[in-house]
């Protein structure tokens, strides 16, 4: 069981503040299996240019900020198994604090 503030054993954080999430299933990158994923810090820009993109659909601008944080294609993040999908939304959820 994981604190609040605690980062569960599937998410690492690297000294610049990205987090590399370890997925079950894994996605396809460029043809390329993957079975984590890090994800840099997000700013401020990075949200607002995610939902310009998205057009006001929310679940999509998640999915573009995951993508664009993990420098991936959105529809990597897209093709994810929902358990993958689970733990790079909690990592984003750490990182937005």
């Amino acid at each position: 069981m994981t604190q609040e503030n605690e980062l569960p054993d599937y998410i690492t954080e690297g000294a610049d503040g990205e987090l590399t999430v370890d997925l079950l299933r894994g996605i396809t990158v460029d043809g390329t299996p993957q079975k984590s994923l890090t994800l840099r810090e997000p700013c401020v820009d990075d949200m607002l240019a995610a939902e310009k993109t998205a057009k006001s659909d929310t679940a999509m601008s998640e999915v573009i900020l995951i993508a664009n944080l993990a420098g991936v294609d959105p529809a990597a993040i897209r093709s994810a198994k929902m358990k993958d999908y689970s733990r790079l939304q909690e990592a984003l959820g750490f990182m937005n604090g």
